[in-house]
């Protein structure tokens, strides 16, 4: 199995992609929802995403200040893109919070994804509340669908609808970053010799968790501190070296 990340802008490297070239696209954009007003909404993610009090320990990333309107736009090329690079049949998961669920899911459908719902990722009881008042934001959300009609899986599944998974800071590698774990019980729809893509691959947690199970993968990632950290954990995972050619990192099995 192989893994690359590419560096550069989502939209611009998907359409470099072949069609019908992925079984599952798992992938966890900017959600542009730190705030409700172009104030909030510009501040840096260090800013928006690290409670107060806490040190900073990730680079901040760009593309998270969008508003509502510019931000179904947006997803709704970059998931076109994705609906074209799928496979028939192939599997789509986009993470997003509840204040952005709605424009997803109707991204998702403009698209060209069939909606099939909303898996909800449970973080557990040390997610923040803003003040007593408040019940705490203890879930993010994953809307997934499909290209098309679902052939019925016979290397795994059922796959479960609520995901429990804690964060743990020792095992964060971006101010987002979404537990390997987590995205492991994602690419379980993958059957074995299969290729996930991930065109905001971050830290690479998509990337462990895909050569975890034995799939190939391709990441995209705009963000050069966050390539080296996603190149350095997908080689750690699959105990391979690495060669650097041109604006791609590749691991080559």
């Amino acid at each position: 199995m192989s893994a690359i990340v590419h560096r550069g802008e989502a939209l611009r490297i998907q359409q470099t992609l072949p069609d019908d070239s992925v079984d599952c696209v798992c992938t966890d954009p900017p959600y542009s929802s730190g705030g409700f007003s172009i104030g909030d909404r510009s501040k840096s993610t260090t800013e928006k995403y690290v409670q107060s009090g806490q040190a900073k320990t990730h680079p901040d990333f760009a593309g998270d200040s969008r508003d509502s309107r510019s931000y179904m736009t947006w997803c709704t090329l970059w998931i076109s893109e994705c609906v074209r690079i799928l496979k028939p049949g192939g599997y789509f998961y986009s993470f997003t919070d509840w204040r952005q669920l709605p424009t997803l899911t109707d991204a998702i459908q403009c698209g060209g994804i069939t909606w099939r719902g909303t898996i909800a990722w449970n973080k557990g009881p040390s997610s923040r509340a803003p003040h007593k008042g408040y019940h705490r934001h203890a879930c993010e959300f994953i809307s997934w669908g499909t290209k098309g009609q679902i052939a019925i899986a016979t290397h795994d599944g059922p796959y479960a609808g609520c995901i429990d998974v804690p964060v743990l800071p020792a095992e964060k590698f971006h101010l987002t970053g979404k537990p390997t774990a987590l995205m492991r019980e994602l690419v379980r729809c993958v059957a074995p010799g299969g290729t996930v893509l991930d065109p905001f691959a971050g830290s690479g947690s998509t990337g462990v968790a895909a050569v975890q199970a034995g799939l190939s993968f391709i990441g995209i990632e705009r963000e050069a501190a966050y390539v080296d950290i996603a190149r350095d954990r997908i080689t750690a995972a699959q105990g391979l070296p690495v060669a650097q050619t041109g604006g791609l990192f590749e691991v080559a099995a």
